[in-house]
């Protein structure tokens, strides 16, 4: 099995977010499915509501990633533009779709709510789409060609994703291994680097933090290959062992999972 994975890319739709008024909570999840899919987030994006933004993001991702993912602006109020600029974005017409209107309109119905213009927004979705259940609050997301289009509130969005995921294809998975170097980044990036050289296949990523004992990183490498991942993490631990003895650095450990 080949050693690729397809690739995706997550647009955030919201002022809200610009604003600092709301925290996005989805990015950091959708990264992690994904990753367990082996679907490979090369790219996130944060735009308001506004159609021009949303639309040249939606054109520009589509072509391309694998998959798009959005999130945000399918409610029922004036600024939820996302189902039409999709539309735009696909040059095609934008109407209720029966089997939304069905559920909306039912789901209404049995919660004493009267299925107003407003709500009903909700079923408008762009022709050729395809729906995304929503378990959560019936209204849903859907699907236009390699464009998903979820809501913005985390249970929801969430949900959507487990019923998108069984039509994702899939990859092999990213393994990591983590090595915390007890001493300053900067000693270590000369070796760091004629290691990663000698290990194309391997992502070495170093990530500083200052503790209790001074300065250290975390290095993290990444790869779908376990072999040479095994491989390129026994050069960075005979590295630490070595800029340990020299007095370089305080030490180093491996943590644990």
């Amino acid at each position: 099995m080949p050693l690729t994975a397809p690739t995706a890319a997550m647009l955030i739709i919201g002022d809200e977010v610009l604003s600092g008024r709301t925290k996005d909570k989805n990015l950091g999840y959708i990264a992690d499915y994904l990753a367990a899919l082996g679907i490979d987030l090369k790219e996130a994006r944060v735009v308001g509501d506004t159609e021009e933004a949303i639309v040249q993001a939606v054109n520009a991702l589509r072509e391309r990633y694998t998959y798009v993912f959005t999130t945000g602006g399918i409610g029922p109020t004036h600024d939820d533009i996302t189902a039409e600029c999709v539309a735009k974005a696909f040059g095609v017409p934008i109407n209720h779709h029966p089997e939304a209107v069905a559920t909306l309109k039912a789901y209404f119905e049995q919660m004493g709510r009267e299925p107003n213009e407003a709500r009903m927004r909700m079923a408008r979705v762009p022709d050729g789409a395809t729906l995304i259940d929503n378990p959560v609050s019936k209204a849903p997301g859907f699907r236009m060609a390699n464009v998903f289009v979820m809501a913005g509130v985390p249970k929801i969005m969430q949900a959507m994703l487990d019923v998108i995921a069984p039509q994702l294809a899939r990859g092999i998975p990213v393994i990591s291994r983590t090595l915390t170097f007890l001493g300053g980044e900067g000693d270590a990036a000369k070796p760091l680097k004629q290691i990663q050289d000698r290990h194309p296949s391997v992502t070495i990523g170093s990530y500083p933090f200052e503790g209790a004992g001074g300065f250290g990183t975390n290095l993290v490498l990444r790869s779908r290959d376990e072999l040479a991942l095994d491989k390129a993490f026994a050069d960075v631990r005979t590295m630490a062992e070595e800029l340990t003895a020299a007095g370089t650095a305080r030490g180093w450990t491996i943590p644990e999972k």
